[in-house]
């Protein structure tokens, strides 16, 4: 049902979004430019199937939800990057539908992901590609002296929490849409000049 859709959104087989390199000049990294949902749309963080085999490594460790593996994602990298459920659920359905990854409801509606015996051996058949995403994970972490900074990643999602609240109430006027460009404006300018 799933490439179906696809097909209907005008992905047919021969160009179904999964089957796409997810690079951008040849590397597992797209170095130049945004990333993620913090970088702005279109960047790429993954080559092809590289997501679908970290997310089986994931659900390899322990059954998950979606929103755990976006966080474990993110947690794997360093911070500054955090895959989009736009990218994420499909993908989970893409492995559901494979037979890569089976399906528990539980309390709340909420899916748990499990990997199946042929996820497993789908990751055993990859592990040369597994071993060189963590490694590049590994070496991007390195770089970012302030990925592992709770307080600092806190900071951040309490900011990202109070605009969504915010915003979820209901349109802002002009004048509070002001204000509220301002206060980031006013932070992001306090920020440059620690």
């Amino acid at each position: 049902m799933f490439r179906h859709l696809m097909a209907r959104a005008g992905h047919g087989p021969k160009h179904h979004r999964f089957d796409r390199p997810h690079h951008g000049a040849g590397g597992m990294f797209d170095e130049g430019g945004p990333r993620g949902r913090e970088g702005g749309r279109g960047a790429r963080m993954f080559e092809q199937g590289a997501l679908r085999i970290v997310m089986l490594h994931l659900l390899q460790e322990k059954p998950r939800h979606g929103y755990e593996i976006i966080k474990a994602i993110e947690q794997l990298v360093g911070g500054g990057y955090s895959p989009s459920p736009g990218v994420v659920y499909p993908t989970l359905t893409l492995l559901e539908e494979m037979g890569y990854a089976t399906v528990a409801a539980e309390e709340g509606g909420k899916k748990l992901y499990r990997i199946s015996a042929e996820g497993e051996a789908d990751l055993k058949a990859n592990e040369a590609l597994l071993q060189q995403v963590l490694h590049k994970f590994e070496m991007r972490r390195q770089e970012r002296p302030d990925a592992d900074s709770p307080e600092l990643r806190r900071a951040v999602q309490n900011f990202r929490m109070a605009l969504h609240t915010r915003l979820a109430k209901g349109a802002l006027s002009k004048e509070e849409l002001h204000a509220v460009v301002d206060i980031i404006d006013q932070a992001a300018v306090a920020v440059e000049r620690v």
